[in-house]
């Protein structure tokens, strides 16, 4: 961990994408946001996002609990903060038939160093920590996602050891990753355990001689907590992983008090008819996915780009217009922000000024009402969120 952090804590998620479960009646299993399967808020309401139905995968979505000191009430992809624990050296032994591999075997990020996000950029051995940073962090995404849901995604010894000799390509010479079902009993043990002390997510790997599956999760961008908001503030890597059908989850009763799988535009939908409450980063990432309703799609594009890199999205509230937040590229964008010494990153900027220039900024007209203003081409091979037209949006709000 980077303990030099002033204003931020380190954290790490994971957008969970799945193929819907098939039953032995031939029918799709699957949870719904709104609870009939037959149809999402806001269907035939002229939306120009993909038809909820037009997806063949779901992501996974957990409500906070009431009493969370972060983001309460709102539904969000697992994950929290980095830990201790996530650097520590007993996980050498764990990954001993891959250590002789750079960075564990993860592939190498072709982003300059100098624009690197910090949380990725930050030289981990320089602080002490004997595992690589990349892959630290997806250790903590991986066991955030376990104690969170109870989806484990590991590999076997044996496993990691063959994809090594293969050299990690393409998720391990595997396509789709899967969930690695232990039985229910063992399940809830380890977890129950970890949730105590995440370094028992090492000893748990370690008796059970089980790897997690880092070389299946993709980086994807990196979002920080705004200034001005009350509590904690997160640097937060998120991390992309497609599974081949949806696992086995469940609520952990204590920071998550409901999960969810939902295609990305059922989502979006019950959000705008205010039958659920995602924050700004959950919004964004959502809208960018809905440019993929093929699962297989969504993991060609996640695996090839990852190696591009990502931006660091720290929204910029204006103290002026306190309802819009803007994002980098963005004509008003500070041109020099500090992420380590300012606590408070916010400019004067007015909008009644000539709509000429570059736009990417998330305007919230209420907490359930958000609306996506972008005229910028993203860096690093990335995607633009799918925009919804303005009258759409309205539409759906007043269901």
């Amino acid at each position: 961990m980077n303990n030099a952090l002033k204003h931020w804590k380190e954290a790490a998620t994971l957008i969970l994408a799945a193929g819907q479960r098939v039953g032995a009646d031939g029918l799709l299993s699957r949870t719904s946001l709104t609870g009939t399967g037959t149809g999402g808020p806001g269907s035939g309401s002229g939306s120009h996002l993909p038809h909820w139905s037009r997806f063949d995968y779901d992501v996974l979505l957990l409500k906070r609990s009431s009493k969370s000191g972060f983001m309460p009430n709102a539904y969000v992809f697992p994950g929290g903060m980095l830990d201790s624990s996530d650097f520590s050296s007993e996980w050498l032994d764990v990954f001993k038939s891959v250590t002789n591999s750079a960075d564990f075997g993860l592939r190498p990020v072709r982003q300059p160093p100098e624009s690197r996000p910090q949380i990725f950029s930050t030289d981990r051995r320089q602080l002490g920590s004997p595992v690589p940073g990349d892959a630290a962090l997806r250790i903590c995404a991986l066991r955030e996602t376990f104690e969170e849901s109870g989806v484990l995604l590991v590999l076997s010894e044996e496993e990691a050891r063959q994809a090594g000799e293969d050299g990690f390509k393409d998720e391990m010479g595997r396509g789709l990753c899967r969930a690695h079902q232990l039985c229910s009993d063992e399940l809830a043990k380890w977890r129950a355990l970890v949730n105590r002390d995440p370094s028992n997510f090492i000893r748990m790997c370690k008796q059970l001689q089980l790897l997690p599956n880092i070389w299946a999760l993709h980086e994807w961008a990196n979002w920080l907590t705004p200034a001005g908001r009350p509590g904690a503030r997160f640097d937060t890597a998120f991390f992309m992983c497609c599974l081949q059908e949806v696992p086995d989850a469940s609520q952990d009763e204590k920071e998550i008090v409901r999960f969810q799988w939902s295609r990305p535009s059922e989502i979006l939908q019950s959000y705008r008819a205010r039958q659920l409450l995602i924050p700004r980063p959950q919004f964004y990432e959502l809208s960018r996915m809905c440019c993929f309703p093929s699962l297989s799609d969504l993991h060609s594009f996640a695996y090839e780009r990852a190696t591009e890199g990502c931006e660091h999205l720290l929204p910029v509230i204006s103290k002026v217009e306190r309802h819009t937040a803007l994002l980098p590229g963005d004509k008003h964008y500070p041109l020099h922000i500090s992420r380590q010494t300012e606590a408070d990153n916010r400019t004067d900027f007015e909008l009644n000024d000539t709509p000429n220039g570059a736009l990417h900024r998330i305007v919230m007209s209420d907490p359930y009402t958000p609306t996506l203003q972008i005229t910028i081409t993203p860096k690093y091979n990335h995607l633009l969120p799918l925009i919804e037209p303005a009258s759409s949006q309205d539409s759906k709000s007043k269901l």
